[in-house]
């Protein structure tokens, strides 16, 4: 083992440390973990493939002391193998923290938990909705911010669990109709505003037979019809996504071909919902695991003024 990587793995063991009491790195160390990660990054798939058993989890929005509890419900890596599909940041009180144990883990067993963009990892959206503001605070400038946004350009879109199970943060797109064309994006690149790679960050399913233009304003409504043709086309026995809050924490639709998972309990800390996390055994063997919002007395709530303490 050459010293440089002995370093590395020095350095992820005392991540491993440090994250576990909800507390962001020092820029230094952020800057070397952005570093590791962008090398993993590059090596995987726009599509990954991805053997089970496998848990597949859905949007997390920095609620940090609930993705304690999603690990506590599912087990916690290596032991348990994970998909993440996709907004890991905005809206909760530690995007920052939540991120970076994500992203300590993936250093330390990168082939045990596999990160997805959302629609959320870009820089549009995260200027919006709390990720940029929360960077600003905790490190008094927006460099990391924008570390955090070169990782997101380089996320992986799509997972394939088995040759059969495909996992994806959105929806379907009527530019795609195969696997194949996903791994053709270029996907290197802030979330365009429409297209393929867009619909597939954006889109969501509907009671309807075909398409519908989203009230989101960005990607579609699909339906049962282009859903089936889809999993036809490549051969699927199911398609994962997240993206959507559902007050039971899971959701399946279309003769239980396709599954909307959230995994935010009582979401923007007012919802009321529970979460879920779907752990599959094999492809077609499957089991719904439950969770519920850490109670208030064992969490912090951040002041409305954070003090940078790494300057």
């Amino acid at each position: 083992m050459n010293e440089n990587h002995s370093n590395a793995n020095g350095d992820v063991d005392r991540w491993l440390e440090w994250i576990k009491d909800c507390k962001y790195l020092p820029e230094t160390d952020f800057k070397q973990l952005c570093t590791i990660i962008s090398d993993i990054f590059l090596e995987e798939s726009n599509v990954q493939p991805i053997f089970s058993p496998v848990t597949i989890c859905g949007d997390l929005h920095g609620q940090y002391y609930d993705v304690q509890e999603l690990f506590r419900t599912g087990g916690y890596p290596p032991d348990t193998q994970y998909i993440f599909m996709g907004d890991f940041v905005d809206r909760g009180y530690y995007s920052l923290e939540t991120l970076t144990q994500l992203l300590v883990f993936k250093a330390k067993w990168p082939d045990r938990i596999t990160l997805l963009r959302g629609n959320h990892e870009s820089r549009q959206v995260t200027q919006v909705y709390g990720f940029y503001d929360e960077c600003m605070k905790k490190y008094g400038n927006a460099n990391l911010w924008r570390f955090c946004c070169r990782l997101f350009d380089l996320m992986p879109i799509g997972a394939l669990i088995d040759n059969e199970v495909l996992c994806i943060h959105g929806g379907l797109s009527p530019d795609i109709g195969t696997i194949d064309q996903m791994r053709t994006i270029e996907r290197d690149q802030e979330i365009p505003h429409r297209g393929g790679f867009c619909d597939l960050m954006w889109s969501d399913p509907d009671d309807i037979d075909w398409w519908a233009v989203s009230p989101r304003g960005a990607g579609w409504l699909f339906g049962e019809k282009p859903t089936s043709q889809f999993m036809h086309n490549n051969q699927l026995s199911l398609i994962c996504r997240a993206h959507q809050l559902v007050q039971e924490g899971i959701k399946f639709m279309f003769e239980d071909h396709l599954v909307t998972v959230w995994s935010a309990p009582n979401y923007c800390y007012r919802c009321g919902n529970i979460a879920a996390i779907l752990a599959f055994h094999t492809a077609t063997n499957h089991e719904t695991k439950i969770f519920n919002a850490v109670p208030d007395n064992q969490r912090i709530i951040p002041s409305k003024t954070t003090t940078p303490y790494f300057l």
